[in-house]
C-alpha cells in the first residue's frame, strides 16, 4: 500500500461526506485500507465465504437486527471521517463477537456514526474470525490490532490525524482485544513487512466497553459455594499501557468482574483508568438506546476524553 495510494483514497468530495451512509457493507464510496498487502500471517483455511451469519432466532437488539460478520479472512479498515471540524483524534473499533463473529453494525458502524458526531475519526477493523482469539489461544485476531495500529499512525498524515492521539475502543472479545492491544504492542507477534511496522503499534488510549476474557473463573475444588475470579495471566499492564476507560453492567453475563479485575490491576501498575458500574444492562447492547441509564455510555467516554487531554473541551 503506497502513501500516495491511500491518500487519493481519502479524498472524498464534500458531497459524500456530507451524506454518510454507516449501513454495512460500506458503499463504494467509502475508503477501505487492506491491513495486509498479501497473505495475512498464520491465515486459516476459509471455510466458507465471508457473510452474515445471523438467522430468525438470533436476538435483537433494541428491537432491532445485528449483522453478526462472520468468515472474515481479509482483515481491513474501513474509514469514517467527520464533517466538520476533525479534532485530530483518531480511534479504532474492535467490534465483540466471542472471536467466533462480528457484531458489525452494533459494535462497529453505528459507533463510528457517535465518534464522527463527536468530531472524532473512526477506523473500524474487520479483524479475522472465526478462532482467532483470545490471545494466547490464538496469535491472529491481536496480529491484526497490531498491524492495523502501525498502519494508521504510519498514515497519520494522509487521514488528518495526530499520531499522538489514536486509541482503540472495543466491545465484549474487543473489549479483550483492546486490552491485549494495550499491553502487547512492543513485540510484533509477526514479521515486520513493510514500513508501516517502523510505526508504534501502542494506543494512546483504550475504552473498554462490557469487555471479556479479562478474569477467568477459578475453580477450587473443596471451596465453600461461589465463584472466584483471578487476574488473566496472560494480560500484565506496565508503565506504557495506556490511560483506560472501562464501563460494565453488574447483571452482566459476561461478569461485571472483568471490568473491576482489570481495573484493579491498571491501578497497581499506576496506569490512570477510569471504572463506571451500572446495576442493570446486561451485555451486547452497543450504543442502541433503551430505559437503562447505561446506554448513555457514550456521554462518559467524551468526557473522560477531554479530562485526560485526547480531545479539546468543548468552547463555552
Amino acid at each position: 500500500m503506497s502513501k500516495s495510494a491511500l491518500f487519493l483514497a481519502l479524498l472524498l468530495p464534500a458531497a459524500l461526506l456530507s451524506a454518510q451512509d454507516f449501513s454495512w457493507p460500506p458503499g463504494p464510496s467509502r475508503p477501505v485500507i487492506t491491513v495486509w498487502p498479501s497473505t495475512p500471517p498464520d491465515s486459516l483455511p476459509s471455510t466458507a465465504p465471508e457473510a452474515d451469519t445471523s438467522t430468525p432466532r438470533e436476538g435483537l437488539v433494541a428491537s432491532r437486527p445485528v449483522v453478526r460478520l462472520g468468515h472474515v479472512s481479509t482483515p481491513t479498515l474501513t474509514v469514517y471521517r467527520p464533517v466538520l471540524n476533525p479534532t485530530g483524534t483518531a480511534v479504532i473499533i474492535f467490534p465483540g463477537g466471542g472471536y467466533g463473529i462480528l457484531a458489525i453494525d452494533l459494535e462497529g458502524t453505528e459507533v463510528c456514526q457517535w465518534l464522527n458526531s463527536a468530531h472524532i475519526t473512526c477506523l473500524l477493523l474487520k479483524y479475522r474470525v472465526p478462532d482467532t482469539g483470545p490471545y494466547p489461544r490464538s496469535n491472529i485476531a491481536l496480529e491484526d490490532a497490531q498491524r492495523s495500529l502501525a498502519v494508521v499512525r504510519a498514515h497519520s498524515a494522509d487521514l488528518h490525524i495526530d499520531p499522538h492521539r489514536i486509541g482503540v475502543l472495543g466491545f465484549s472479545a474487543g473489549g479483550h482485544l483492546a486490552a491485549a492491544l494495550s499491553t502487547h504492542f512492543g513485540q510484533r507477534l509477526y514479521t515486520s513487512i513493510d514500513a508501516n511496522d517502523l510505526a508504534s503499534s501502542r494506543p494512546d488510549f483504550a475504552v473498554l466497553i462490557y469487555p471479556a476474557y479479562l478474569s477467568p473463573i477459578v475453580a477450587e475444588p473443596n471451596q465453600e459455594p461461589g465463584i472466584r475470579f483471578s487476574d488473566n495471566p496472560d494480560l500484565h499492564p506496565g508503565h506504557e499501557t495506556p490511560p483506560t476507560f472501562l464501563l460494565q453492567a453488574e447483571d452482566d453475563p459476561v461478569h461485571v468482574e472483568n471490568a473491576t479485575t482489570w481495573f484493579l490491576q491498571l491501578k497497581a501498575a499506576h496506569i490512570p483508568a477510569e471504572l463506571h458500574i451500572f446495576a442493570d444492562g446486561g451485555h451486547g447492547y452497543g450504543l442502541r438506546p433503551t430505559a437503562l441509564p447505561v446506554t448513555h455510555w457514550p456521554a462518559l467516554v467524551e468526557t473522560w476524553l477531554h479530562t485526560i487531554g485526547i480531545v479539546p473541551a468543548p468552547t463555552p
